[in-house]
């Protein structure tokens, strides 16, 4: 997968990395299949939680 993005879509990380689920749990997102929740952008879905998106994209390129 190429470098997660503040706007790539939340769904495409989890059809192309699903291991990267645990890391949306940790920010309260627990409504992955949702079509609102994975429809998101990383960055929508940061500033609904409250998570610093640049902090939380480190995260998920990180592995």
């Amino acid at each position: 997968m190429d470098k997660i993005t503040k706007d790539t879509i939340i769904s495409d990380i989890l059809d192309i990395a699903p291991h990267k689920a645990p890391l949306f749990f940790e920010i309260g997102m627990h409504c992955l299949g949702c079509a609102m929740a994975s429809g998101e952008t990383v960055e929508e879905a940061c500033a609904v939680h409250g998570v610093d998106t640049e902090e939380f994209l480190k995260k998920l390129n990180a592995e």
